[in-house]
């Protein structure tokens, strides 16, 4: 390949750079000029990450040729600041609450700043027409519009004005101040792991399996070693025999197959090179000879007796079975006046984080440390599964996660790039660094479990619900992952929002060969949901009672014990039913639209933070060297924090492992830190990549950061004010007791003369006894769930309840769906940043309406994905997300933080049924297999046509 230099002007600076033939700009940018603001997020020109200004026109740098850029204006995200101050549109992005991950800030942000060089007054039309290249998964884009619209706003160098929803009862949580991390994500100064550079540092690449299932005869790597610039090559039998996964009775992963494939995409060799090029082509010089063997691709035909075993371990390839009965289902259904049963069906759909994930390893201290860079939404239990895996102290290793730019659930699993990259950089004494190309994210994301539901509901006359039974079979693909706890929630949330006195669930997950399918934002229980709320409306138009009366006839209140024993305490369900249905014009429109327009109710909610860890007590390495649990039954702290003052008390540093993935943990945790402490957000900085600087926290999922890294932050910050406490009341000679810290002064509190500056309070302390530091720790309640098998599954301190309106219209002619508003009403207690809630509803509704009407996978028969990518595989642009009002009711949850518990995962639950919902009403049928497509549409539509005829 040649090589030649060529002079590109960049930012209003002249490089002169060596590339080679076909080298892409983007690569160019990243990997030469390290101006890694520029993400690569697809490689297709499709999701609009790797924007940049070309003489002024947002063009995909991946798709462009560097040497064709030669003598052209090259504008970058890092060029955007003049002087070192943000442009007025970054600002508005910060300001209006347009960031979450961050990783499609930049592309977004040119794409915008390139529109208002055309027009100084764009419309809105002319705003989604400019941005309808650029993809976000986490904010529902509603944020990123109204940035764009209020630009002007933000040409005032004074800070950007509070917005949203706002509660005066504390000083600073409740405020909707911007995202700590917005600044640098809107700059490109966040680096993701991808963006980081080591010296000396070496690539590598996967090579997977190109069948379904498999005996591995040979390996013959010979060629690929040979290949210059390849420095190891590694198969099954070069790494431990020890298998992973999530679940401890199911851990059934090998780092790289041994003696099996199981799906397409299977890992089954690894090889680091010099550079990426190199190891891509010495992959493909790997030659692998199988031994075919039958596969099964679907539920029903996995468990049909003689067919294939997946694993020889699961008999029938059941992975897991769940048999729940609570009260007298049978009885229920006899007393039942009214009863109906319906088949549904949830579709395989994957997180798309924009961000790929990456894995990046390196060891220190002469071999004796691990250091592992990862896109990560659990440091914790990566740490833990790695530990276990090398068969090494948790002490050995040290896990950092920079910014992440997206999960949903896609970054929970410990990948296979991320042992690889740790087993070859210790063999090789450099460091090695893996990323995943979006093909690769979906063989290996764990995207959402295919379910085929039937469920079953008897009512009374008034509606109200005598019994429910529910039949689930999931499609689980190759591996456990997080399936069995999938299954359980499949069945254990649908009683949470409904007074349900007799309940009755069968879960079922089969293992076929097929990519593993994992937890996906609802985690199980948005197409249960989505079935219920379905069969439920269905029930209630037969009856002839409006959907939104049934709901509330039957929705718990608080302090309830549900049927399968989980205990709610705050409950404002029905409030978030009665402000929907007031907001959207509910009775003015139900039922009373004209043909092709609809309107649809949907409900849900969900745990705030997992009752359980996924294993139980701290661990040691045992005589047989596996890592086992040191006190078995012991329930160990989820969240840990630390608070550090500085030695002048200017500065309060956090240190908890929480996981920033969008949702807004790291400004949350800083606003309870701040009003636990009496003190301005502004002196607040949080650490939370590190596990060698920050303590254990479990992560990001479950939604589970407010309410249990909130806790403990709260209670490390009043560590510190008990110690400041004591220090000033020796000075004063009062009663500790009698102090209180606020508006960043300590204050008794019946002495009015009596008043010191929080920070002269902070430094008094470091004087007389040296550095001023809290703990504080959180785990939830004991005692949580029943006694029954698999009742741990579904438990949490609290819960959330939202209700969803939807309103769309239909072209009958088509089939073609578009979603015009939604109305979204959430109980998530105390909201510690209303616009981060607001945010999080949005990207909520987006995501959900995307899964309900065109989100699929597609194989063929060999098992292979046909739709690998982010051009055929559809998500929902700007141009096709709807109007959103995001409402929040009061509440108030005793177990968290200042009243909080979780937005993030329950905003999704009631989405897919309020569609479907509005879709029914607006076309007069009903479609019960997602997605909800044009062509199922027509088809439904056809056969109603058909049997009006025959009926006539």
């Amino acid at each position: 390949m040649n090589t030649h230099v060529i002079t590109l002007k960049v930012n209003g600076e002249e490089h002169s750079v060596a590339v080679q033939d076909g080298e892409t700009l983007l690569d160019v940018l990243r990997e030469k000029l390290n101006l890694t603001g520029t993400k690569k997020g697809c490689n297709l020109g499709v999701c609009g990450a790797c924007t940049v200004l070309i003489d002024g026109e947002p063009k995909n740098s991946c798709l462009l040729l560097a040497s064709l850029c030669e003598g052209k204006e090259i504008t970058t995200i890092e060029g955007l600041q003049i002087d070192g101050r943000l442009d007025p549109l970054q600002r508005a992005f910060v300001g209006e609450g347009a960031v979450q991950c961050g990783f499609c800030s930049p592309g977004m942000i040119l794409s915008a700043y390139a529109l208002f060089q055309r027009t100084a007054t764009p419309s809105e039309q002319e705003i989604k027409e400019a941005l309808s290249g650029n993809l976000c998964r986490c904010t529902g884009y509603t944020r990123i519009l109204e940035a764009v619209k209020n630009r002007r706003k933000y040409e005032d160098p004074e800070p950007s004005p509070e917005n949203g929803q706002e509660t005066s009862r504390f000083a600073v949580v409740g405020k909707s101040l911007p995202r700590v991390d917005a600044a640098d994500k809107v700059t490109g100064r966040a680096k993701f792991t991808a963006d980081l550079h080591f010296t000396n540092s070496l690539c590598g690449k996967i090579l997977t399996s190109p069948i379904a299932h498999g005996r591995i005869v040979s390996i013959d790597t010979a060629k690929a070693e040979a290949l210059r610039g390849v420095k190891l090559v590694l198969t099954g039998k070069d790494v431990p025999d020890i298998t992973y996964g999530i679940n401890p009775p199911r851990y059934d992963e090998h780092v790289l197959a041994k003696e099996k494939v199981r799906h397409v995409g299977d890992e089954v060799a690894a090889v680091i090179a010099v550079d990426e090029p190199t190891a891509e082509k010495a992959a493909s010089l790997i030659e692998v000879r199988y031994e075919e063997l039958p596969a099964v691709f679907d539920p029903e035909q996995a468990v049909a007796e003689g067919a294939p075993l997946v694993h020889d371990r699961y008999k029938n390839n059941i992975n897991t079975r769940v048999d729940h009965h609570f009260g007298d289902v049978d009885k229920g259904f006899d007393e039942a006046d009214y009863v109906r049963e319906e088949d549904f069906v949830g579709n395989h759909v994957y997180q798309c984080p924009i961000e790929p994930h990456a894995s990046i390893a390196y060891w220190e201290n002469d071999g004796n440390t691990l250091v592992l860079y990862a896109a990560t939404q659990v440091p914790h239990y990566l740490h833990y599964m790695v530990a276990r895996v090398l068969d090494i102290p948790l002490g050995r290793i040290r896990v950092i996660r920079p910014p992440v730019g997206g999960g949903f659930g896609g970054k929970l699993d410990t990948t296979s790039i991320d042992l690889v990259a740790a087993i070859a950089s210790q063999r090789l004494g450099r460091p090695v660094k893996f990323v995943y190309t979006r093909k690769e994210m979906f063989y290996h994301g764990r995207g959402r479990h295919k379910q085929h539901m039937r469920f079953k509901i008897g009512v009374k006359k008034d509606g109200s619900i005598t019994a429910v039974e529910s039949r689930i079979y999931l499609d689980g693909g190759a591996y456990s992952s997080y399936g069995a706890i999938t299954t359980y929630y499949a069945g254990s949330m649908i009683p949470t929002l409904y007074d349900i006195p007799n309940y009755r669930y069968e879960g079922y997950r089969i293992m076929t060969n097929k990519p593993a399918c994992g937890a996906f934002r609802g985690h199980g229980a948005p197409q249960p949901r989505f079935a219920f709320e379905s069969l439920l409306t269905m029930i209630a138009e037969d009856i002839g009672l409006d959907p939104v009366e049934i709901r509330l006839k039957n929705a718990l209140g608080p302090n309830t014990r549900t049927v399968n024993e989980l205990d709610v305490h705050s409950c404002e369900f029905k409030q978030t039913l009665k402000e929907a249905r007031a907001k959207s014009g509910w009775d003015k429109k139900y039922g009373k639209l004209p043909p092709g327009k609809g309107i649809g109710i949907g409900c849900g909610g969900f745990v705030s933070g997992a009752g359980y860890a996924k294993y139980r007590g701290q661990v040691q390495l045992s005589s047989e060297k596996k890592l086992e649990p040191f006190v078995k039954k012991a329930v160990f702290p989820h969240s840990n924090a630390i608070v550090k003052v500085s030695e002048d008390g200017t500065a309060v540093v956090l240190l908890i492992l929480a996981a920033e993935i969008g949702q807004g943990a790291l400004t949350v945790l800083s606003q309870v830190c701040a009003e636990s402490l009496g003190i301005g957000l502004q002196r607040i900085r949080i650490r939370s990549e590190d596990t060698d600087i920050s303590p254990l926290d479990l992560g990001a999922y479950s939604s589970r950061t407010t309410l249990m890294g909130g806790n403990a932050v709260a209670r490390a910050s009043k560590d510190v004010l008990q110690k400041m406490f004591a220090q000033v009341a020796r000075v004063w000679e009062c009663d500790s007791g009698s102090l209180e810290a606020r508006d960043e002064r300590i204050y008794h509190k019946d002495d009015p003369s009596k008043v010191m500056d929080w920070a002269e309070a902070a430094r008094k302390y470091f004087n007389d006894n040296g550095p001023l530091v809290g703990t504080g720790w959180y785990k939830p309640p004991e005692g949580l769930g029943g006694g029954y098998k698999g009742a741990a599954v579904g438990t949490s301190p609290a819960y959330s309840f939202s209700s969803s309106v939807c309103e769309c219209r239909v072209d009958l002619s088509t089939g073609k769906v578009k979603i015009d508003r939604f109305t979204d009403y959430h109980d998530c207690g105390t909201a510690i940043n209303p616009q981060s809630v607001h945010g999080q509803v949005e990207g909520a509704v987006v995501m959900g309406s995307g899964e309900t009407i065109m989100e699929d996978v597609a194989y063929d028969a060999g098992g292979r994905i046909l739709n690998p990518n982010l051009h055929d595989y559809l998500l929902m642009t700007i141009k096709d997300a709807p109007e959103i009002f995001s409402g929040i009711v009061d509440s108030y949850e005793p177990e968290g933080p200042y009243g909080a518990k979780e937005v993030g995962e329950g905003a999704t639950l009631p989405v897919l049924a309020a569609v479907a919902h509005a879709i029914a009403d607006a076309t007069g049928v009903w479609i019960k297999d997602l997605p909800i497509t044009p062509e199922k549409i027509l088809r439904a539509l056809k056969e109603k046509s058909s049997q009006s005829a025959k009926t006539e």
